[in-house]
């Protein structure tokens, strides 16, 4: 595990957003609050991604208020649990108004207990307030709340703020383009998700559950001091490949069939991104090595046409070229591959896309359209290329040796200056590279089976 993004890092982020407000505007976040799993049992606290993108305080209930005034001076104020010796004895120690200060580089803080005194003083020269319009209404009630407050203290109606907009739009840009201290970030976690998913080709053996490698990547991550995935990790063994979101992880995988494995850690915040697809037995059939390669070759397309100023979907086209071509020449599809790709023929057997944005969340924010076109790539964008086949297993409109397989193979790809860098890529997906893996983890255990 790398350190944590310093606390310039975030003052940075949040000067580079007021710097693109007019004078005379606040921004208002709330971090997220804590969630219960069932009656008093919390579930483990994940912050808001906006929220921690702009602070990196990792406590539930805070409230961020950035302001910019008139002169287009800028000032970071934390609203934040106050400190309670008594109740950290039962739940983990708080920074309080001084730690997000001392700590965060925050300007001032304050208690939450003093927002209802303090907030509309702050925004008593603000004529626009942005917030995220995504959060409950809540925000938007407490919003109204303080600008009353503010008109009844002796002030015209004019002077409260007579403007809200929505700060996801902007925020969210900025998320889109990593700094290359995420991008250490990223590279780090996708150098800890590559360990796992070796571990789960070296362990795995005929008979063993899906839950049982579920439990190997888990390990590996706490291991590489990642406490928490990015995501519920997938393990679909046969026919459990052709679920997308399959995450029951229940069934005793099979002699003869492949296993899907997608599954990430998330280091600091940031998301790893990974899906491979190998044999249970460490063996490819020459059926499943057929479809495995053409799924290859289609991710390999796609890598290949990332490069800045290509559009968003170039990757997809390129993989979805190839995929097509691959189902016609293995006798899956029958037509014209261009004609096969306008009818989206190949739906029942690759109904998803190629890509999505990676960062704080594993489906990360930003547009992927500008005014109705493809956006185009710019470096320090980062981005999955995952194309994938799934041959259900009752579907009658194919040969029975094809039924049940499913294949996707995963990357987290950087957009550089020069063209991109797979930061995943020591994963292993050759067929070859999988086969000789698991061949040697056999033989130093002994062939024996993973307990």
């Amino acid at each position: 595990m790398i350190d944590p993004l310093p606390p310039s890092e975030y003052r940075s982020r949040r000067q580079q957003l007021l710097a693109q407000l007019a004078p005379c505007s606040a921004v208002l976040l709330p971090a997220a609050a804590l969630r219960y799993r069932n009656r008093d049992a919390e579930y483990a606290f994940r912050q808001n991604s906006d929220f921690l993108y702009l602070s990196g305080f990792d406590e539930a209930d805070a409230l961020m208020l950035l302001l910019k005034n008139a002169l287009e001076e800028v000032e970071s104020i934390l609203f934040v649990l106050s400190r309670d010796p008594a109740q950290e004895v039962w739940t983990g120690y708080r920074a309080g108004p001084e730690g997000a200060v001392e700590q965060f580089g925050f300007d001032r803080a304050f208690t939450l207990e003093q927002q209802a005194e303090q907030i509309p003083t702050l925004l008593a020269d603000c004529e626009r307030i942005y917030y995220p319009f995504s959060e409950q209404q809540g925000m938007a009630t407490a919003i109204r709340g303080w600008c009353q407050q503010l008109q009844t203290q002796g002030r015209s109606s004019e002077a409260a703020p007579q403007q809200l907009a929505n700060i996801e739009p902007l925020l969210h840009e900025m998320r889109l383009i990593k700094s290359s201290t995420e991008q250490q970030q990223m590279r780090r976690a996708g150098q800890i998700c590559v360990q796992a998913h070796r571990l789960a080709m070296q362990n795995c053996r005929p008979g063993m559950f899906e839950y049982q490698l579920e439990a190997d990547i888990r390990h590996s991550f706490a291991q590489q001091g990642c406490r928490f995935e990015a995501y519920g990790t997938i393990v679909g063994s046969g026919a459990n490949g052709c679920v997308l979101h399959y995450t029951q992880n229940r069934d005793a995988m099979r002699d003869g069939d492949l296993v899907l494995i997608d599954a990430g850690c998330e280091q600091n915040g940031y998301a790893g991104d990974i899906t491979r697809t190998f044999p249970v037995n460490g063996r490819f059939s020459a059926d499943q090595k057929a479809l495995y390669q053409c799924v290859l070759d289609a991710q390999q397309a796609a890598i290949a046409a990332i490069t800045p100023g290509a559009c968003f979907d170039e990757p997809h086209r390129a993989a979805l070229e190839v995929l097509v071509t691959g189902l016609v020449e293995l006798g899956l599809l029958d037509g014209e591959v261009e004609a096969l790709i306008q009818d989206e023929a190949y739906k029942p057997f690759y109904m998803h896309r190629t890509s999505h944005w990676l960062g704080l969340d594993v489906h990360d924010v930003g547009d992927y359209r500008r005014k109705g076109e493809s956006r185009l790539l710019l470096p320090g964008m980062v981005l999955t290329i995952e194309p994938g086949l799934y041959i259900a297993p009752d579907n009658e409109q194919v040969e029975a040796r094809w039924r049940g397989i499913g294949i996707r193979i995963e990357d987290d790809v950087l957009v550089t200056e020069q063209g991109c860098e797979v930061l995943t890529q020591d994963a292993p997906k050759q067929v070859t590279d999988i086969e000789a893996l698991m061949a040697q983890a056999l033989a130093e255990q002994g062939g024996g089976v993973h307990d």
